[in-house]
């Protein structure tokens, strides 16, 4: 199991960025070849992260290509799809026909690279009220949806929500999210960056409240905002220590026919369960739960 609780991204056309790729702790990368590349960067940051994506390839790495409206978008394509790269970031998805569109561009430049055939995931990103809407169209289109992403500034725009601290804008978004996903059987997703960098407290606020909804990691755009995500999407020791012992109790009692039971004055039954053989999962994962 490999953990994906964060997600920085990389400017495609920053070289100091790039060189510093594997020193950062993030799980892991996204190359952008999107926002945070001047139009007159795009050709010169496409190749430097090809570069990039061939020096890093032990690391789960994505690149946000350019949306696909534009004239950048089947050049990035073309131009990252191989060694290294673990999918595409797709922005502003907004339904099942662009996700066809990209699957079978990926198909052909796969067979061309003699690549498997799917082994390029696409990560959709949310950002637009059409996104949300269509979403599980978007996430049962192809097989190579592992996951979506949710980018909330475009999507606040989109709305037009005033984004706030608290977030309550975001609310039902996030959570539709998470409902679409598990419905349409894909992992949860992503969520979306919070962009004061300064606000370390905010950050944990609003990681923690989207691992309580129901999301797997977080976004980031700063080093520093990695181990606060990591904090909040890790098991904490006293969760791992209950999860053991709700897991062992309840083999025991699937041994001797039962399945519900109580540990430590709770009801634990298939479901609470399987929450508890998931946190174990994800402690096997890390070498260090959070305190």
């Amino acid at each position: 199991m490999r953990l994906a609780r964060s997600w920085m991204f990389v400017p495609g056309s920053s070289r100091r960025r790039l060189d510093k790729v594997r020193e950062l702790a993030a799980d892991v990368i996204i190359y952008d070849l999107e926002d945070a590349v001047p139009l007159q960067e795009k050709v010169g940051a496409r190749d430097m992260v090809r570069l990039a994506l061939r020096e890093n390839d032990s690391r789960l790495q994505y690149v946000r290509v350019n949306d696909p409206s534009t004239p950048f978008y089947l050049d990035d394509l073309n131009g990252t799809i191989g060694r290294g790269l673990t999918g595409i970031v797709l922005p502003k998805a907004a339904n099942r026909q662009q996700i066809l569109a990209a699957d079978s561009h990926l198909t052909q430049l796969e067979h061309h690279l003699n690549l498997p055939c799917g082994s390029t995931e696409i990560v959709p990103l949310i950002e637009t009220a059409a996104g949300l809407y269509h979403a599980y169209d978007i996430t049962s289109a192809s097989p190579r949806v592992k996951r979506l992403a949710f980018g909330s500034v475009d999507f606040a725009l989109d709305i037009g929500a005033r984004l706030t601290r608290e977030g309550t804008e975001l609310l039902f978004a996030r959570s539709q999210l998470v409902v679409i996903s598990r419905a349409a059987g894909i992992e949860p997703p992503i969520d979306a960056v919070f962009a004061d960098v300064k606000d370390a407290e905010g950050l944990a606020h609003e990681a923690c409240l989207a691992r309580q909804l129901g999301f797997q990691g977080k976004l980031v755009i700063h080093p520093d905002q990695i181990p606060i995500v990591h904090d909040a999407f890790s098991p904490t020791a006293e969760e791992i220590a209950e999860a053991k012992a709700v897991a062992a109790a309840f083999d025991e009692a699937l041994a001797s026919g039962s399945a519900a039971i109580q540990v430590n004055g709770k009801l634990v039954d298939y479901p609470v369960a399987e929450r508890a053989k998931r946190i174990l999962r994800e402690a096997k994962a890390l070498q260090h739960p959070r305190t």
